[in-house]
């Protein structure tokens, strides 16, 4: 399968990139309409497909952790016990073609304007459906599958009207301004603790060098003292 893999310049994150499918003559653009359209089509089909976005996303992540170097100095996962990059899709989708985001799990940007923004991407409400959650669905008999598979929208779509809460702290937030001041001021302080940690770390390997030079240089032992002064004392009588 062939994918378009797209950057938002809508970015709702500091990395924000969508995986698609690419729609080949004899595709049937309604099967890969949306998630609900894939895998109430064909099962098998739909896992394969599923798959596919997976295999393709490990790159985009690949260069996501690159660029997180490259540009802020960390890997966001220094520190956050949960995944640093998201991989899933919306429950419900505003766009009619079968994506998948890849998202820093930051969600600090001038793009996330209001509440659906921030709801659809909350890793812990329910509409931001998690790829590896997804892939379980398989696992279930048919009876499983098939109500996991259904999404309706009537499920979904009120979870975007849900209150503002911080995904990390939970901490509830009167507005999406202030909403936005609290995310920053957590990724601030998640960037200051891993600049010290990786600060900390040089430190430590810097003793360890120190430590291993200081071996490699042992003291002379009381016999190759004696020897030499034998040596010297010969010498002399010479």
């Amino acid at each position: 399968m062939r994918v378009n893999i797209k950057k938002l310049t809508s970015a709702k994150a500091k990395f924000h990139f969508l995986v698609m499918p690419r729609l080949l003559e004899g595709m049937d653009a309604a099967k890969y309409r949306n998630l609900r359209s894939l895998l109430q089509w064909d099962r098998a089909r739909a896992k394969e497909t599923i798959l596919g976005l997976r295999r393709d996303s490990e790159q985009v992540i690949e260069d996501i952790e690159d660029e997180m170097i490259r540009l802020y100095g960390f890997k966001w996962k220094v520190l956050i016990p949960s995944p640093f990059i998201w991989t899933g899709f919306h429950a419900a989708p505003s766009m009619d073609h079968l994506h998948m985001h890849i998202i820093s799990s930051d969600l600090v940007s001038p793009s996330l304007k209001n509440k659906k923004h921030y709801n659809s991407f909350h890793p812990k409400l329910g509409f931001f459906l998690h790829l590896d959650d997804v892939l379980e669905w398989f696992d279930g008999d048919e009876s499983y599958y098939q109500s996991m598979s259904r999404l309706p929208s009537s499920k979904y779509e009120p979870l975007l009207k849900e209150d503002l809460k911080c995904w990390r702290c939970y901490a509830s937030q009167k507005n999406i301004p202030t909403l936005k001041d609290h995310l920053q001021f957590e990724w601030d302080r998640e960037r200051e603790r891993a600049m010290l940690h990786q600060k900390r770390k040089r430190v430590e390997e810097e003793a360890d060098e120190g430590e291993d030079g200081e071996e490699t240089q042992k003291p002379k032992s009381n016999d190759d003292n004696a020897k030499r002064q034998r040596v010297e004392g010969e010498d002399a009588a010479h």
